[in-house]
């Protein structure tokens, strides 16, 4: 909150980059003080993205992780299954990123591509989706009874705005790498995509383990946003810290180690 105002009210008001990064500078200090409670706690924690291609996961995803620690916060984003991992049990590829105790997991797409992907483009038959949405359940609910805090997220995007962000990425060389072999077929596809995420979230949304919403037409706001959710969503608290104080460099052993480098291959100060 920054002038007295809450993000709901800067968002009536228009949202500028000054206000944004505001906001998201006191969002990511409670992140840093989420993090120290984990470690100090020996919590476990695992947050779900899924959404359709353009909706903004990886945007979101680094505004949490951008401020922490990646030996804390790890983000999990697999590529497709080898050969060797089809022929696993599905879960199995996912369950070795787990956290351990003080550790915070995030999935950028996790298990539930078989809800979405893989069942829209068909790399799963029917009967295996079926199985997905009946099993999860109990497997999440497995998970949470284990200690671990899961959150699942679903960010919301219009079909005109997804179509805006992929003409931006086919017009520009800097986010061209963001086109994947999917997004082209996904979108020519649209409401396949959004009935498998109707039974996805019909099956999947319990009171153990609830599905959270969050429209990311304006991805600033989305960000803030869940972020604030995400927050309200664990009971950390702040952990006490040590005074750091900063030592002295010793005189034991001097030398001049500048000196040392003259004739050394430097980089061109071009800036």
């Amino acid at each position: 909150m920054k002038n007295g105002k809450s993000i709901a009210e800067n968002e009536k008001a228009g949202l500028g980059r000054k206000e944004y990064e505001a906001e998201l500078k006191d969002l990511q200090v409670e992140l840093c003080r989420l993090q120290a409670w984990v470690k100090h706690e020996g919590k476990r924690v695992m947050i779900v993205f899924e959404g359709r291609d353009g909706a903004g996961k990886g945007g979101t995803i680094k505004a949490i992780t951008e401020r922490v620690s990646p030996r804390v916060f790890r983000v999990i984003a697999l590529p497709a299954p080898s050969d060797r991992e089809k022929s696993q049990m599905y879960l199995q590829r996912y369950m070795q990123h787990f956290p351990a105790a003080g550790e915070v997991v995030i999935f950028d797409r996790s298990w539930y591509n078989r809800a979405g992907v893989e069942y829209v483009m068909g790399f799963c038959t029917d009967k295996e989706h079926r199985r997905f949405l009946e099993l999860c359940p109990a497997v999440e609910k497995y998970i949470s009874s284990n200690g671990i805090m899961l959150l699942k997220y679903w960010l919301e995007v219009s079909s005109d705005e997804q179509e805006r962000r992929f003409k931006a990425r086919i017009e520009d060389p800097m986010r061209q790498w963001k086109l994947s072999p999917m997004d082209l077929p996904s979108r020519s596809r649209w409401y396949d995509y959004s009935r498998a995420r109707d039974m996805m979230l019909e099956a999947t949304d319990t009171d153990s383990s609830p599905w959270y919403i969050v429209p990311s037409d304006d991805k600033k706001r989305a960000r803030l946003n869940c972020i604030a959710h995400l927050l309200k969503q664990i009971p950390y608290e702040k952990v006490p810290t040590d005074k750091v104080n900063l030592p002295e460099v010793s005189k034991k052993h001097e030398y001049d180690d500048e000196a040392t480098l003259k004739g050394r291959r430097f980089i061109a100060e071009k800036y």
